[in-house]
């Protein structure tokens, strides 16, 4: 498990062009569920192309620390345990 934003930035950059799911909080009891992949890792954050909107989004490193955004690598289609 992942301690700190320099080890989760690392992950995140090993898998780049990966397929992930992410399940992120959006507020009181909401939560989005897609599928993307990971386009670009900056220093800050990183961006995913959400295959069903046709668009990218964008999270923070810490928002992976403080489990906001649950990432999930799928590996030919199929779910993997591996969480980042």
């Amino acid at each position: 498990m992942a301690c700190s934003i320099q080890s989760i930035r690392q992950r995140v950059a090993r898998y780049k062009g990966n397929t992930v799911r992410y399940r992120a909080t959006k507020g009181r009891r909401k939560t989005e569920e897609r599928r993307g992949v990971i386009l670009e890792t900056y220093p800050c954050l990183f961006t995913l192309y959400v295959e069903s909107q046709h668009s990218k989004v964008s999270f923070s490193y810490a928002e992976l620390l403080t489990k906001e955004v649950e990432l999930e690598l799928i590996k030919d289609n199929a779910r993997t345990s591996e969480f980042l």
